[in-house]
């Protein structure tokens, strides 16, 4: 793990009790069917959705896949799509980089930025889809839903065979603001904060 990474997600993990005791049941409900996937000896398949494919979903798709390599949690693969394919927008890449993520961006509309939290493990190669993309799963994974907009409009996910919601605000409204680093910072560390929390109780 990167020195810098180890030490961000260090800060993480001293302040999981801010994490609310609402928040706490619902990540405890994912929890709870990693935990039943690990005990059939199923690998554990969990599909990251929200509108564009472009922010929140990324974000907690790379946080929680850390997360698992981090606690040594073995057969967890993880995935993001939308409800249409836009792109990994460049400030959520960038507030990654800042918190200790290696990312190279190949360039293209929709790049496929390789994603690496350790120089000796395969990157994640994150771009924008959607949620039935082809590189995703089909059946027996969990959909958690990253935005309350997906959510809303995309009533039935086939193929899931567990739905949550775990919405976030989206930092887009800062979009172009003096405040842009901030907000996508502040919303690139509640989503690690929570994904975690999350692993670290499976």
């Amino acid at each position: 793990m990167y020195k810098d990474l180890t030490k961000y997600i260090t800060e993480l993990e001293a302040n999981f009790d801010s994490i609310s005791s609402e928040r706490k049941e619902d990540l405890a409900k994912l929890t709870d069917y990693i935990r039943s996937k690990q005990e059939s000896g199923e690998t554990v398949k969990l599909n990251f959705i929200c509108t564009h494919n472009s922010r929140r979903s990324h974000l907690a798709q790379i946080w929680t896949q850390t997360a698992a390599n981090y606690y040594g949690i073995d057969d967890i693969e993880t995935y993001s799509g939308g409800t249409e394919a836009t792109a990994f927008n460049p400030r959520a890449i960038a507030a990654l980089e800042r918190a200790g993520f290696a990312v190279e961006n190949p360039g293209g509309e929709n790049p496929k930025y390789q994603v690496k939290f350790d120089k000796e493990a395969d990157a994640l190669i994150c771009f924008s889809k959607t949620f039935d993309h082809e590189i995703n799963p089909n059946k027996n994974f969990a959909a958690i839903m990253t935005c309350s907009d997906a959510d809303e409009n995309c009533p039935f996910v086939p193929g899931a065979e567990f739905r949550i919601p775990i919405t976030y605000r989206d930092p887009k409204e800062s979009d172009g603001t003096d405040q842009e680093a901030e907000i996508y910072d502040e919303r690139c560390a509640q989503i690690a904060k929570e994904m975690f929390y999350m692993m670290s109780m499976v």
